[in-house]
């Protein structure tokens, strides 16, 4: 079985270089491996505040989100035997009161300021601190794709102009939340793929254009626990969305490609002008609003 979880954590550091890291407990799915503290984002959850909440919990600390440090995903074979894809949200965080002390009863069982080099590490977390990271190579099956009727997607969406300046967009079609307003390129991640690989590919299909990332903008989430899927099924649903700054160094016109009944109905390129003209959802406007902030400073 496949399955999907989302998960915030914290990169926190001392005055001496050392890390702050938490031991897995025999209650973990890896016992005795290392990890930056954080963990799962609960339904409806921000991902901000989860890193707060999971750092609290296995470790004593409060803590403060400051700069997003990096997005990225892995897929492991638990014990169980299902597939489990991760998308981990990585922070850089401070340390604003607390005792330090080790979780009771958690999937963490010791905490404390380290030197991780020689420390079984998760890969995840050796690759957030630059050091050789071992991640599973798991072939795709044909394993059925479980469809809970609560669901946490993650996304990945472009804040995408052209060398003019024009701003790239989409219309959401007929039958899907937010249905005729214009939205950014971008959408959910594949299981077993990176946000970049994601958006790679969802700018694509969208707008039939080529980007290249060149920066993090930010994270932002929506839950609706009374939506409702295109198949017309209640679902209690709640999106994670990271938001990449991307630019389109030979833009064409768009051109949606993905196949027919798709949740894009056309895409286009808008002067800062026309744009104003335009019903945008919340994440849109998120978009222009940066890309208006970048151009004044």
């Amino acid at each position: 079985m496949k399955i999907r979880r989302v998960g915030a954590y914290g990169v926190c550091r001392d005055e001496a270089g050392r890390v702050l890291l938490a031991r897995n407990s025999a209650a973990s799915e890896f016992p005795g491996m290392w990890t930056l503290p954080g963990g799962g984002v609960e339904q409806g959850e921000h991902p901000d505040e989860a890193v707060v909440r999971e750092f609290a919990e296995e470790t004593g600390l409060r803590v403060r989100p400051g700069a997003l440090r990096a997005v990225t995903a892995d897929v492991f074979r638990l014990p169980s035997g299902n597939l489990e894809h991760t998308d981990r949200i990585i922070y850089d965080v401070t340390i604003v009161g607390g005792t330090l002390r080790a979780e009771a009863d958690g999937t963490t069982d010791l905490v404390d300021w380290v030197t991780p080099a020689g420390l079984p590490l998760m890969p995840f977390t050796a690759a957030q601190l630059g050091l050789p990271a071992d991640f599973p190579d798991i072939a795709d099956n044909p394993e059925e794709i479980f469809r809970p009727r609560r669901v946490q997607r993650f996304g990945a969406y472009a804040a995408a102009t052209g060398p003019d300046g024009r701003i790239l967009l989409t219309r959401i079609s007929a039958g899907y939340p937010g249905a005729g307003l214009w939205h950014l390129p971008g959408g959910g991640t594949d299981h077993g793929e990176t946000p970049e690989q994601a958006l790679a590919r969802e700018l694509f299909e969208e707008t039939s254009q080529h980007g290249r990332v060149t920066g993090l903008l930010g994270i932002s989430h929506r839950y609706d626990p009374t939506a409702v899927g295109p198949e017309g099924v209640p679902i209690d649903w709640h999106v994670i969305r990271v938001l990449f700054r991307v630019r389109v160094d030979l833009p064409t016109e768009p051109v949606v490609t993905e196949a027919a009944g798709g949740s894009t109905a056309e895409a286009s390129w808008f002067t800062r002008s026309e744009v104003d003209a335009l019903t945008l959802t919340e994440l849109a406007r998120e978009a222009v609003d940066r890309i208006d902030a970048e151009r004044a400073s």
